[in-house]
């Protein structure tokens, strides 16, 4: 692995390898235990969106592992004045160990990988969500202890998360279920993708209780992701009934857990019941963003990557 740009680039191996290294810094920062494998680097932090999780996750991961983090706002730097990716992502490698890019477009994600001579980590774009899906599967395997044979359940938009966890559960083998309206379908490379996986079913469907059915994961995200605020009222009328809510619940597998990558919007994609009930669940797996990003960050900048 030199980079992670998305998870269509990784093989079932590589994603439960990250995993594994996962739960031992996981294990390593809850009891105190020494890992500052990255004693000395540095990761250039680019973000072009606004972000919570993935900025105080990956600089607290950083400053956990021994090395430190750079914040780079578009609005403060060249990039947002125009600077070509190539420059900058050739600039970077002369002073850093490592990027990590949220941005809008994959494209930019994958030319700031072709043309830098770090490692690049994919934080987010509109089409894939990596780090995030990545603690998703670190969160289910440590409440139901596997992965493999597990029904995974996605109410809501086609949008990055989607096209993500189809692409991430589907290779570990786990069944996939989505429900999402018409025109709001994942990404065709994704669908592509899904219809070439034998030892694990997808279904996509237009119906939240049919997708729900038997599911042992549920997940949903907003209705209106970042940069799609002007489709608000038109997201909102064509989501009606994609909601997470006890109905949904009753009809999936006894013990089935809820995951949502935040912020959420109670009331909409699910209740507040819901959310509540499911909150142990969710913070666990909003905490794993940290110990799952340490992994990648020591797979690929660390001395295993020698």
């Amino acid at each position: 692995m030199k980079d992670l740009l998305k998870l269509l680039d990784l093989s079932k191996e590589e994603i439960i390898h990250i995993l594994n290294v996962g739960d031992q810094m996981k294990y390593n920062q809850k009891h105190g235990l020494t890992h500052n494998y990255l004693q000395g680097k540095t990761l250039a932090m680019i973000f072009e969106k606004n972000s919570t999780r993935t900025r105080v996750s990956f600089e607290t991961g950083m400053y956990q592992l021994g090395g430190h983090a750079l914040f780079l706002s578009s609005k403060e730097s060249q990039i947002g004045r125009g600077e070509p990716v190539e420059d900058t992502a050739r600039v970077l490698s002369r002073y850093c160990d490592g990027i990590m890019i949220r941005t809008y477009f994959q494209e930019e994600v994958e030319k700031l990988a072709e043309y830098a001579d770090i490692p690049v980590i994919n934080g987010l774009t509109d089409f894939a969500h990596p780090c995030q899906v990545l603690a998703d599967l670190m969160t289910i395997r440590e409440h139901q202890s596997k992965l493999e044979g597990l029904n995974m359940c996605f109410i809501g938009d086609g949008n990055n998360m989607v096209n993500s966890l189809i692409v991430g559960c589907l290779k570990v083998g786990m069944n996939v279920s989505v429900a999402c309206p018409e025109g709001y379908d994942p990404h065709p490379d994704v669908m592509e993708f899904a219809k070439s996986v034998t030892d694990a079913t997808f279904t996509l469907t237009r119906d939240p209780m049919e997708a729900a059915k038997g599911a042992d994961v549920v997940f949903t995200d907003v209705w209106a992701s970042m940069g799609q605020e002007e489709e608000t009222a038109k997201r909102k009328a064509a989501f009606q009934g994609y909601q997470v809510n006890e109905a949904l619940m009753k009809v999936t597998n006894p013990g089935c857990m809820v995951q949502h990558c935040l912020p959420a919007h109670r009331g909409e994609e699910i209740t507040a019941e819901v959310f509540e009930a499911h909150a142990g669940e969710i913070f666990d797996e909003a905490e794993n963003r940290l110990h799952a990003q340490k992994a990648v960050l020591y797979l690929l900048m660390g001395e295993e990557k020698k």
